[in-house]
């Protein structure tokens, strides 16, 4: 079992872990040594025992909020998820019907007798000017 030395609040400590976590304990100690110092910054030296309480609790108080925060997201994605599942499983809506205007034939061969006698107007109209 390898044994690591992590600095906490400006003071060493010899601790023990398991092969391969070694980089795990150190950044937890990195956590709470941050958490030390801030309780340094604001209130100077104090015992040992003391500062490593102090320190442990901040770090739990963050950890408790991160849970909260936490189970906020996983009830919301819960939520999310069985909105989805609902619309995915609704049928499908019924296709709009939508409706083309037909010309009746009368009118397209009244149209085709109009452009007929338009265009016998046009050339009658042409060869007299010529």
């Amino acid at each position: 079992m390898p044994e690591v030395t992590i600095h906490i609040g400006g003071r060493g400590f010899d601790v023990s872990c398991q092969d391969g976590e070694e980089s795990f304990l150190q950044a937890a100690a990195k956590m709470l040594d941050d958490e030390a110092q801030v309780l340094s910054d604001q209130i100077g030296r104090m015992p040992e025992s003391r500062m490593l309480l102090m320190a442990g609790l901040m770090l739990a108080d963050k950890t408790a909020a991160t849970e909260d925060k936490a189970k906020a997201l996983e009830a919301k994605l819960a939520e999310t998820e069985a909105e989805l599942q609902t619309l995915r499983s609704a049928p499908a809506p019924e296709p709009e019907r939508i409706e083309v205007a037909v010309v009746p034939p009368s009118v397209t061969d009244t149209l085709a007798e109009l452009a007929a006698r338009a265009e016998a107007l046009a050339s009658d109209i042409e060869e007299k000017a010529k």
